[in-house]
């Protein structure tokens, strides 16, 4: 059986390596092609995942590789088992040399949100290592996350996946619902301080994919937060691990905090 807690400890010194071999801003931010998830690929995002693809390659394994630039591929003879994976979550921070940005990498034995296993997100600034297992609970640096609860007032809400506009035409419905707003750039490590307390919701103001998010809501569900994709069909545990779903997404302590948010960000 894979140990993925190591093969994804072996991903971040890779791409630990790949970052002082591209120290700049000049260096990193290049693009050279779109990314098959509808972004731009720029120079960082293309050596983060070719040294985790080269990794799952040597694996050996069978499953299905869900990419941020690669898109889906198959594996050996492909299969049930899932490898979701952004090897750059938060990558307008990571070009500019912004200490917030993370490796995002889920393991699913399915296709969907409720398969996923495994989850594990690495902040290359703080270097902090956060581990979702699922019926196993959510650790931060090797210990069960059992800090306080976020409470059901929103004193600190996370905005992420936004612009000046976005920002600007959904804040205002946030009067009376959060005291104070943040805005960090990487919804994988936004989620997981949600999971630590750190934070007491977060929204997603741009769609969400399966790659920003697989990975961290093992962590937020297992602190047993609600978590929503309120654009998408059917309920959250049955999305999609693919690139063809995209969602807004909100998630907070409760499910009526979370309802809360849902309805201000629809209003």
């Amino acid at each position: 059986m894979t140990d993925w807690l190591a093969f994804s400890r072996a991903c971040v010194a890779d791409i630990t390596a790949e970052l002082a071999r591209l120290p700049t801003r000049t260096e990193r931010e290049r693009v050279v092609r779109l990314g098959e998830g509808g972004d731009e690929t720029t120079v960082i995002d293309e050596a983060a995942e070719q040294v985790v693809v080269a990794r799952l390659e040597a694996l050996g394994v069978d499953a299905t590789l869900v990419s941020e630039e690669l898109g889906v591929r198959m594996l050996g003879a492909g299969g049930p088992l899932h490898v979701v994976v952004d090897p750059i979550d938060g990558s307008v921070n990571a070009k500019r040399g912004i200490p917030f940005f993370s490796l995002s990498l889920a393991i699913a034995d399915g296709a969907t949100m409720d398969d996923v296993v495994f989850g594990f997100v690495h902040d290359f600034g703080s270097g902090e290592e956060w581990v979702g297992r699922r019926g196993g609970g959510a650790w931060l640096d090797g210990r069960p996350l059992v800090a306080p609860d976020p409470g059901e007032t929103i004193e600190i809400l996370d905005f992420e996946g936004t612009t000046t506009a976005a920002i600007a035409a959904r804040a205002p419905a946030m009067e009376g619902i959060a005291r104070r707003l943040r805005v960090m750039g990487s919804l994988a490590l936004s989620l997981c301080h949600l999971a630590a307390g750190r934070v007491d919701a977060v929204c997603c103001l741009k769609p969400a994919r399966s790659i920003d998010i697989a990975a961290a809501q093992l962590l937020v569900r297992e602190r047993g937060y609600a978590i929503e994709l309120f654009e998408a069909d059917g309920p959250f545990g049955a999305a999609p691990l693919d690139l063809g779903q995209r969602s807004r997404l909100a998630a907070a302590a409760t499910p009526d905090a979370c309802a809360r948010l849902v309805e201000a960000l629809q209003a």
